[in-house]
């Protein structure tokens, strides 16, 4: 625990001041900014699920590895285990983020798994959806 915490105010009072970095790298200038808290959690989630562990320097750790589940088969016992291991990792990595619900569907004709994560920000009362498509022909 740490000694002298003190409570940050929320970084997005001033919205001119850039705090993060929207994905898809796909902006005018290789990437465009993300001026709120929603936004900037919403892509870091993503960045997150889409990492996976062994690809970040110094947090070997970080990442869900969903790369790992697209060959193997679509069934609930998959998606429990797969709802498990999302929201303890999140709970993990992000410790403002309370996960409500975790929703896999999928459509096998076409290879597809389709993650749903509802959330809050703790301390900033945000809800917020984040809806993620997998395939195996990315």
């Amino acid at each position: 625990m740490a000694f002298g915490a003190v409570k940050i105010p929320p970084i997005n009072t001033k919205p001119s001041i850039a705090i993060g970095v929207s994905i898809p790298f796909d902006g005018n200038a290789v990437f465009n900014s993300t001026y709120t808290t929603q936004d900037a959690t919403r892509n870091n989630l993503i960045n997150f699920l889409l990492t996976n562990p062994g690809e970040r320097y110094f947090s070997v750790g970080y990442g869900a590895g969903l790369r790992r589940y697209i060959f193997d088969q679509i069934n609930r016992q998959n998606f429990d285990f797969l709802e498990a291991d999302i929201q303890s990792k999140i709970a993990s990595y992000f410790p403002n983020v309370t996960v409500t619900s975790i929703n896999i569907s999928a459509d096998p004709d076409r290879n597809q798994v389709f993650i749903s994560i509802n959330y809050t920000i703790k301390d900033f009362n945000i809800n917020d959806e984040l809806n993620v498509a997998f395939t195996t022909t990315d």
